[in-house]
This record gives structure tokens, C-alpha cells and sequence, in this order.
């Protein structure tokens, strides 16, 4: 049967945060990926360990109490950009080292957790998204995507030139810190199909994909939304049935389509280049005909 992969109700789950995750994954990244910050979601993934260990230890859901921590370890790495200086880069490590540290430790010391359970925080699991996680998943989804969308001239602005937005009047701090807190919220968004782990290259890679043969924001940012679809979507398809993490197998279909992309905007300027050089040529050959009349 064509369509079997939508018969169990776990697959359905799935997908539906597969196309979740496909849509706000880009649509943050592609501000990192202006801010030169393309790393940050491996970073807030890190801290969001902690967050999924307290869940298990206090018995609560490890997606909202992974949002928190999260939310605060992206406020926490804002301030070491700010204030950090020289020390800053340490400060992030440690940062980053022992969220991930916290996390294993705290979810070995739960009754209800277990390595079973890490691994699929870290790299992602089809059959492990219950219903509560996917409203979660949406909630957090209809988040990130207002204020992507919904700020996307600000965001843009400040993601280009602080300074600038600065003397233009736009609270540069304050929409510096919307940023992190959204990447945060994205990555407990894609834990659950994507994983911890991997969740960053979703940001980033299919946004590189697009910017491989696009020129302008608005249509880097949909195209990359379209390529985080359908990688997640094929993804989580393919990993039903060939039993493959789903996780790993979207981030090599995206790294895939980045090849792609960026041969064939090689080849669109090998050929822009052949054609000029042809014209180039074909215009000192005109005047040595004119020249040759005239004489």
C-alpha cells in the first residue's frame, strides 16, 4: 500500500512534527546565519539536556521544562556576548559542556528515566512522540513563527547591521535576545524528531541550500521553509521504513540537497561566464569587420 506509513497513529504524530519542525527550524536559522551565529542552536541544544533531565526527575514534561532551561541558558549566552569579553568564549564552554553533563546526570538519577530515553532526546525518535508532546510542539511552533514572520523586517535589520539598527531607533538588545529566545524554543521544538544533537544543522543547512540560488531575503527564507519540509518529511518516511534514525537521515537529505544546489548554481555560472566570454569576443570581431569597410 502507497500510503501504509500514515496508518499507525505514532507515524501520524510524527509527521505532523516533521512538518512542524521543517517550518521553524529555517525560519530562525536564517537570522543565525546572518548574525554569523550558525553554531548557536548546537549550543542551546547542549543546555537543553539539563532541562529534559529535570523533566524526568521531577516527573513533569521533559519538552516544557527543556523550554525553560533552554529559554534561560539562550538569555544567559546573550549576556556573555554582551559583557563577556575576552573570558566569553570559556564562559559559553563551560556553558554548553555542563548543560550536556547536567542532563545525563540528572536523568540517570530519575526513577523513569534511561539511556533509551537520552538517546532519543539526543538524536530523535518516531515512535516516542506521544499526543501531549505534539501540542507542545505546536504551541512552540505558532511561537516561533509569529515572531519570525511577524518581525522579519526588524530581525532582518538587526541581523544585518546593529549599528545601524541601532540609529535607526529599533531596541537592538531586545529584539538580540527575541532571537535567542526563539532559537531556544525552536531546538526543544525539533528534539523530538530531529534530536538535540542535530538540531542545529536543521537551521542552518537548508538555509545554505537556498542561499546557494537565491539573491533576495524573501526568497532565501521560503525556499529554505521548503527544503526543511520536505527533508523532514522524507526523513521521517524513510526512516519508517528502512528502521534508520530519523534524525541522521534528515540531516544527510538536507546536506544532500545543499550539494545539489550547490552544483547547479556552479553550473549557472559557468555557463553566465561561457556566454559572456562568447559575447566578448563576437563584439571585437564586428568592429575589425566595420574598421576593415571604413578602410
Amino acid at each position: 500500500m502507497l500510503f501504509e506509513f500514515l496508518n499507525p497513529p505514532f507515524m501520524q504524530r510524527a509527521l505532523i512534527a516533521a512538518v512542524l519542525v521543517g517550518i521553524t527550524a529555517p525560519a530562525i536559522g536564517i537570522y543565525l546565519v546572518q548574525r554569523r551565529q550558525a553554531l548557536m542552536g548546537d549550543g542551546i541544544g547542549h543546555i537543553a539536556m539539563t532541562g529534559v533531565g529535570l523533566g524526568f526527575l521531577l516527573s513533569t514534561s521533559p519538552i516544557w521544562m527543556a523550554t525553560a532551561v533552554a529559554v534561560a541558558g539562550a538569555v544567559t549566552m546573550e549576556l556573555i556576548r554582551w559583557y563577556g569579553h575576552t573570558r566569553g568564549d570559556l564562559a559559553l564552554a563551560m556553558l554548553f559542556y555542563g548543560g550536556m553533563a547536567g542532563g545525563v546526570m540528572l536523568i540517570n538519577l530519575s526513577d523513569t528515566g534511561s539511556n533509551a530515553n537520552l538517546t532519543s532526546y539526543l538524536f530523535g525518535s518516531l515512535s516516542t512522540v506521544s499526543e501531549s508532546d505534539v501540542i507542545a510542539i505546536a504551541v512552540l511552533a505558532a511561537f516561533v513563527v509569529l515572531v519570525t514572520v511577524g518581525l522579519r523586517r526588524q530581525l532582518f535589520a538587526v541581523s544585518q547591521d546593529e549599528e545601524f539598527a541601532r540609529v535607526t531607533g529599533l531596541p537592538v538588545r531586545v529584539l538580540n535576545l527575541l532571537v535567542a529566545v526563539t532559537a531556544a524554543v525552536t531546538v526543544t521544538v525539533a528534539m523530538r524528531v530531529v534530536g538535540l544533537l542535530l538540531v542545529s544543522a536543521l537551521m542552518v543547512v537548508p538555509v545554505a541550500a537556498a542561499q546557494q540560488i537565491t539573491k533576495s531575503f524573501r526568497v532565501t527564507f521560503v525556499l529554505s521553509v521548503v527544503i526543511g519540509t520536505a527533508v523532514t518529511l522524507t526523513g521521517t518516511v524513510t526512516s519508517y521504513y528502512q528502521d534508520v534514525p530519523p534524525g541522521a537521515t534528515i540531516v544527510l537529505l538536507a546536506i544532500a540537497v545543499f550539494v545539489a544546489l550547490t552544483a547547479l548554481a556552479r553550473r549557472r555560472a559557468r555557463a553566465s561566464e561561457a556566454k559572456g566570454a562568447e559575447c566578448t569576443l563576437e563584439v571585437p570581431a564586428a568592429r575589425r569587420g566595420t574598421d576593415d569597410v571604413r578602410v
